[in-house]
């Protein structure tokens, strides 16, 4: 603190928490003649500090709510019976997972597995098979959306990105049904053929 004296007035100059505060000294009764009227509106001088207010946001995504709440996709009978082999008119309504956010860059990727015999499990003869591939995309999250093949053995288009935080809708669907080894094949009787559709979004990838 430093401290100025000039004709009974006493400037004090404090510093300290980005204060700088200045004080008048009571005058005495001769300066009083001598200063003009203004001078008292001088008394009244302005004090700032400043104190932080911080805090944080952890990353999130959330995968969002099964409309329905049904996670199958249910094809019914999967062969037209006067051939054996897989019909052309297979089909499922979408699943749409509503609520879905990450509140930073995200990578959303699909995987599936092929439609398979789950009791008859044995290797068919010559002209039969145990297995149906499919395609299964999730579109509304990416510009492109993530697709997967289960025919193939690599799918590049199966993992998206997309580059901003974001929230909402994703649609999963399934379609282009293929008799694994060619639609000449005929499927091989079971009462439940099976495959698995995963959805992953991940933040920060």
């Amino acid at each position: 603190m430093k401290r100025l004296s000039r004709k009974g007035k006493h400037v004090r100059e404090l510093t300290g928490l980005g204060l700088a505060v200045a004080c008048l000294a009571p005058m005495s009764a001769i300066d009083l003649a001598f200063v003009p009227s203004i001078a008292w509106a001088q008394a009244a001088q302005t004090a700032q500090g400043h104190v932080d207010v911080n805090g944080s946001v952890a990353t999130a995504c959330y995968g969002g709510t099964l409309t329905g709440g049904d996670t199958t996709f249910a094809l019914g009978l999967l062969t037209d019976t006067s051939t054996g082999l897989l019909r052309k008119d297979l089909s499922a309504p979408d699943k749409v997972l509503t609520g879905a956010y990450c509140n930073l860059r995200s990578t959303l990727a699909i995987a599936a597995t092929p439609m398979t015999a789950q009791n008859a499990t044995a290797t068919p003869p010559s002209g039969f098979t145990r297995s149906v591939d499919y395609t299964a995309t999730a579109s509304g999250w990416t510009v492109t959306p993530a697709s997967v093949n289960t025919a193939l053995a690599v799918n590049t288009g199966a993992t998206q990105t997309r580059d901003s935080a974001f929230a909402g809708t994703i649609t999963v669907s399934i379609g282009q049904f293929a008799a694994t080894g060619g639609n000449t094949q005929v499927l091989v009787s079971d009462t439940a053929y099976r495959g698995t559709v995963t959805l992953t979004l991940s933040a920060g990838v």
